[in-house]
């Protein structure tokens, strides 16, 4: 069990994590208390009392219940997380913290179908679990995936935030939500990961998660981890360096990016 040091919260907040053979997320939150500070920092601004925030690859729960804890009773989460082992802590995190009626959790993947796929497992680091094989031999695992829009259609009205973070599957993520986020009457700032090489592997690319989020017409940034601070870009922009990093055979480069009006 972890106290977590997060500037800004209004009450305690405790989680269970892996234990440090997790060499990423469980670790860090075991040595420092936080996990991606800024990307943390941006969460809690963004979101205030009442808000919805969807979770999309919520792991063991960090931003699952840093949400609920800032959208209150008022507000409701959805999570989203197909890995058993992860999906077992993200409940018990929930519980833990007094978050159940708030948090509707999903053991279960987004996808543009709702089908049964394979996820196959990284052994020292449980967020890089990918619903794709590649030659690198993994453990995989039975997994349910789900249209989002399918989904989450007949169960809110609005979406203020949404996160994906879901190691290259983001595109067909963010394809099975399109229908949704395109009717609602505002569409959510969305917290996204851009991997070219883990998208290209997963069979689709940075410049077409691209081309898709922009039918959104909204506002671009790339978040800044270094100084702490969003960026403002435009989707020529990020194609175009999605493009220069597939021009490089292996390169793994990456970077998180907000779309939406950002902070204001």
């Amino acid at each position: 069990m972890v106290d977590l040091r997060v500037p800004g919260l209004s009450r305690s907040i405790k989680l269970q994590v892996h234990g440090p053979h997790d060499r990423c997320i469980s670790r860090q939150l075991i040595e420092q208390g936080i996990w991606e500070p800024y990307e943390t920092q941006l969460l809690l601004g963004l979101l205030k009392p009442g808000d919805v925030f969807v979770d999309v690859g919520a792991n063991i729960g960090y931003f699952t219940v840093l949400a609920a804890e800032r959208v209150g009773s008022s507000g409701k989460v959805f999570a989203f997380e197909p890995a058993p082992d992860n999906f077992a802590l993200l409940l018990a995190n929930v519980r833990d913290n007094g978050f159940n009626d708030q948090v509707e959790a999903l053991a279960a993947g987004l996808g543009s179908e709702s089908v049964e796929a394979r996820l196959h497992l990284s052994e020292d680091n449980l967020g890089d679990h990918q619903l794709f094989a590649t030659e690198q031999a993994r453990h995989s695992v039975p997994v349910s995936l789900l249209c989002g829009a399918q989904y989450l259609a007949t169960r809110l009205s609005r979406i203020d935030m949404l996160k994906v973070d879901t190691q290259g599957f983001e595109f067909q993520v963010i394809e099975g939500l399109l229908p949704l986020l395109l009717s609602l009457a505002q569409p959510p700032q969305i917290l996204i990961e851009l991997t070219p090489l883990s998208l290209r592997q997963a069979g689709s690319s940075g410049r077409a998660l691209i081309e898709l989020l922009a039918k959104l017409q909204q506002p671009w940034w790339i978040v800044d981890h270094i100084e702490h601070q969003l960026v403002a870009s435009d989707a020529a922009a990020l194609a175009q360096w999605c493009d220069n990093v597939d021009a490089c055979a292996g390169d793994a480069g990456f970077m998180n990016i907000l779309v939406g009006p950002g902070l204001v």
